[in-house]
């Protein structure tokens, strides 16, 4: 009797079913690394936002410091009539974040408001693990929080961006808690009014990371409280060495204009 009919009956019969457990591995692979990165900004208007500046409830646009125009969330000085009063302001999305991932795009334009801190010009920043808005004090400068410092060229001379500051906050950093107020990542200098891509990864209270125009540009571990705070402080003091493990994400108004686009997130 010649069985060989049967056998390669049997082999198709195996190959397709290997075909199709493929088939359906790769679907579930594609399902399972697919990222679903989410809008935070419209590029209409500032829904799902709040503003808090300086001296002002949160809630309070003073002088339209924040709008949405051209696509774009902007530091807008219009109306300050070339006066800054040290207002700094900040414009947080609606809702805390603990892991995930950040990107957008920014560039700073136009000229610094003439009485800001020579510090400020073309100087902004994006906070992640902020504080409530709506629990900041009123004459506060800055939010609790971990900043990831943006930086403009000056025409000439190095001047990185992607950074690090710690208003009421420490990190690991190089294997050490890190103390001091501001510290340089290793990226480019970026000077004019050119669009500079910026990422941020964010794991909780383990690890964060900075990249600017996809190059990793500094990292640091276990964000936690501590140092001097400009409200309550003696609240914040006895928070002192706690993790910090979320927060709210906010942009920066400083003194110098700038504009945001692009602001996507990840949630890991």
């Amino acid at each position: 009797m010649n069985h060989y009919p049967r056998v390669i009956y049997v082999i198709l019969i195996l190959l397709l079913i290997s075909c199709k457990e493929k088939t359906n591995t790769k679907k579930i692979e594609t399902k399972e690394t697919a990222e679903e990165w989410i809008s935070l900004f419209n590029g209409k208007n500032l829904d799902d936002w709040v503003v808090k500046i300086k001296g002002h409830p949160a809630g309070d646009n003073y002088k339209n410091t924040f709008i949405a125009e051209d696509g774009s969330l902007k530091v807008n000085y219009d109306e300050y009539n070339d006066t800054f009063n040290s207002t700094f302001g900040h414009i947080y999305y609606s809702k805390p974040f603990s892991s995930y991932k950040l990107r957008l795009q920014y560039r700073f334009t136009g000229k610094q408001l003439s009485d800001g801190q020579s510090w400020a010009t073309a100087n902004s920043g994006v906070m992640i693990h902020c504080e409530d808005p709506k629990k900041i004090g009123l004459d506060q400068n800055f939010p609790v929080s971990i900043e990831v410092q943006l930086l403009g060229g000056l025409g000439t001379g190095e001047r990185p961006t992607g950074n690090l500051c710690t208003p009421g906050t420490h990190v690991v950093l190089d294997n050490d808690i890190a103390t001091d107020h501001c510290f340089k990542s290793s990226s480019k200098t970026y000077h004019g009014d050119q669009w500079v891509k910026l990422e941020i990864e964010v794991r909780n209270d383990s690890i964060i990371k900075h990249f600017i125009n996809d190059e990793e540009v500094m990292r640091y571990y276990k964000p936690q409280y501590g140092g001097k705070v400009d409200y309550n402080n003696e609240y914040w003091k006895s928070l002192e060495t706690q993790p910090l493990k979320s927060g709210y994400i906010s942009l920066q108004s400083e003194s110098h204009p700038i504009e945001f686009k692009n602001i996507e997130i990840l949630e890991l």
